[in-house]
């Protein structure tokens, strides 16, 4: 099991919620016996090898890194044409000018560097399963790798490819699918881990809509070893969203989340808003590309204050999580 094999006290991985985790919260979930997460995804080499720093400064403790598995968009002119139009009133209605070019780079190869040479412990993946070149550089400098699946299949794959611990991401999760076979299916966790538990031996790690007590027991009962969390620790003292972002999810109502490709070009549930609805059927980038076009978009949305057009990654049960404080208190509760 991973907690007893890096000595951390609770069987619960803080997930990593790119753009959302900084050092401080990261650091924190370690402290307070999690395994903490970083979430690399928007980050480069360099940027990635410099919060690893920051976060060591902070705890002694092991934490791990999460990768997006990146894939090189296919860049079609009219399409990208398109999805700006699409997005053109967002921009007006901000007061902001187009974003003029949008170009994907590589970052994958500096981030494996980054992870490598600060020994970093463990290294997850999202959207995809990288090289078996990659792999076993990594576990060639002793790093633990976990993988993210979202089906049967998917789970067998990351198991056949040599990967340590695969994230079950159950249909309810919050934040982007980690999908990366089509069609794209959302199964509720319990279902998910029924289905999986006995077709790989590999360690099944929990994720989507676990809130409760409740909800980490049955969990941890139908063949998960560990638990991955991230919308109940969005409301903790420690984590440096937006008071906007803390008083949405507190605020949210039943069946008010939604997934979207809107704001990345990835899918993702987050909080339903103007911005959702009104993109529902509007053409969209391959991410990251769209992500790009909409970083000055929802930059300045949270800088006026403005939830309509923010990219609020939560979880499908948002609406039962109800208590604040500490990241320490939270878990307590939760336990």
């Amino acid at each position: 099991m991973i907690h007893t094999l890096f000595d951390i006290p609770y069987p619960i991985i803080q997930a990593p919620m790119a753009g959302v985790t900084s050092p401080k919260f990261v650091a924190a979930c370690a402290e307070a016996g999690l395994l903490g997460s970083i979430g690399a995804g928007y980050l480069n080499g360099e940027q990635t090898k410099h919060f690893i720093q920051e976060v060591k400064k902070l705890t002694p403790k092991p934490f791990a890194v999460n990768l997006f598995v990146q894939e090189e968009p296919k860049i079609d002119v009219e399409t990208l044409q398109q999805a700006r139009m699409a997005l053109q009133p967002f921009y007006d209605e901000l007061g902001l000018s187009p974003v003029q070019s949008v170009v994907s780079k590589e970052v994958f190869a500096g981030q494996i560097q980054a992870i490598i040479e600060e020994k970093v412990a463990i290294c997850s993946f999202t959207f995809g399963i990288p090289s078996a070149e990659i792999l076993t550089q990594l576990k060639d400098n002793g790093v633990y790798t976990i993988g993210t699946a979202t089906t049967v299949e998917e789970a067998k794959r990351v198991e056949q490819a040599g990967i340590d611990a695969v994230v079950l991401q159950g249909g309810e999760a919050g934040g982007h699918r980690g999908s990366f076979s089509v069609p794209m299916q959302l199964i509720p966790l319990k279902d998910l881990l029924q289905q999986v538990a006995d077709q790989i031996a590999i360690p099944i790690i929990a994720a989507g809509g676990l809130v409760t007590k409740e909800d980490i027991q049955e969990a941890l009962a139908s063949g998960a070893q560990a638990v991955q969390i991230g919308t109940v620790l969005l409301v903790a003292d420690e984590c440096e969203i937006s008071p906007l972002y803390k008083n949405a999810v507190l605020t949210s109502k039943e069946q008010q989340t939604t997934v979207t490709s809107a704001f990345t070009g990835k899918p993702a549930r987050g909080l339903a808003n103007d911005f959702t609805k009104r993109m529902q059927d509007a053409t969209v980038a391959p991410y990251p590309l769209q992500h790009y076009l909409t970083t000055a978009i929802r930059k300045e949305s949270a800088e006026q204050g403005n939830a309509e057009y923010l990219s609020m990654w939560m979880g499908e049960n948002s609406y039962l999580v109800q208590e604040t404080g500490t990241i320490k208190s939270i878990i307590d509760k939760l336990l």
